[in-house]
């Protein structure tokens, strides 16, 4: 008769943790979100946003393009919502089609950040030693630069396009998620079913990403929904001063730029996009804040 081999008690330990976030805690947290004024009002605003962005040719009045010189700078009225600028363009319609333009730059950015920062923050705190320490002091070089200043830099060396902006701002905001996955790569990696998983030969490239970054999802979903907002303020920034997108695409920092100069005698021009700005930056903060508070496993209780 042959002998049953015994089950070994690690891949127990390994197996409770393969799946670290389980459908009821995604549940909890989002209840928690939704009982939040401040959470549940960014996350209102996120939705509208989405909405927007989605249904722009059916939201907006007029062609973004269109010139007409003889209604430039109109005031709000009933055929144009949030008046005309210098070209006699519709502002509400721009601000419109700019929506689904800051939800991009927002979602390449972050991506870009996420994807570069995770795998350096991950190899930095597994590993440790001299490959921590050449990863972090790259890290620390790109946070000795004022964050606007860097995407300057680079956006010049690249050339001003919307799309070298993003790349841009992606690279400037690697620190952030390079730092927080190092951190909490640290802190997950010296658990018993870390140690379970080494104990039966698993390799290094194996536990890390299917056991060690698993359990850093939070602290990565809080960062990448709070860095879209200062992505997509970064570069209005960059397109505010020349080097983002283009004429005459309808971003929200170059349409800060082109109505700087009528300010005072039409102050519609610059007052809209500067709202649509604040507005997309204090949803994705406040939701962003309520999503750090319901997934933190101290406030479960």
């Amino acid at each position: 008769m042959a002998l049953q081999p015994s089950p070994n008690p690690n891949s127990a330990k390994i197996k409770e943790h393969k799946q670290p976030f389980s459908s009821r805690l995604w549940v909890d947290s989002m209840m928690r979100i939704v009982k939040s004024k401040t959470s549940f009002i960014g996350l209102l605003i996120i939705l509208i946003l989405l909405i927007t962005a989605l249904f722009a040719p059916l939201i907006a009045t007029h062609s973004t393009t269109e010139l007409d010189m003889f209604n430039k700078y109109q005031s709000p009225s009933m055929e144009h919502w949030f008046g005309t600028d210098a070209l006699g363009r519709d502002i509400f319609s721009r601000i419109v089609y700019g929506t689904r333009i800051s939800i991009q730059i927002g979602l390449i950015a972050v991506g870009i950040s996420m994807i570069i920062g995770v795998t350096l923050g991950g190899i930095a705190g597994y590993f440790g030693k001299w490959v921590d320490q050449i990863i972090m002091r790259l890290v620390d070089i790109l946070l000795a630069f004022p964050s606007i200043l860097l995407a300057i830099a680079l956006v010049a060396v690249l050339g001003p396009s919307l799309r070298n902006a993003m790349i841009a701002v992606g690279i400037v905001g690697i620190p952030q998620f390079a730092r927080i996955v190092r951190s909490a790569v640290i802190s997950v990696k010296e658990t018993e079913y870390i140690e379970a998983a080494r104990s039966i030969g698993a390799k290094n490239s194996r536990v890390l990403t299917q056991h060690v970054l698993p359990n850093c999802v939070a602290p990565i979903i809080v960062q990448a929904t709070l860095g879209i907002g200062t992505a997509i303020l970064d570069a209005a920034g960059l397109s505010f001063l020349g080097l983002g997108a283009q004429p005459p695409t309808p971003e929200w920092g170059a349409m800060l730029s082109d109505g700087q100069a009528a300010l005072q005698n039409a102050p519609w021009v610059v007052a809209f996009p500067g709202l649509a700005i604040f507005f997309v930056v204090l949803g994705f903060n406040l939701f962003g804040d309520g999503l750090r508070d319901a997934l933190d496993p101290r406030l479960k209780q």
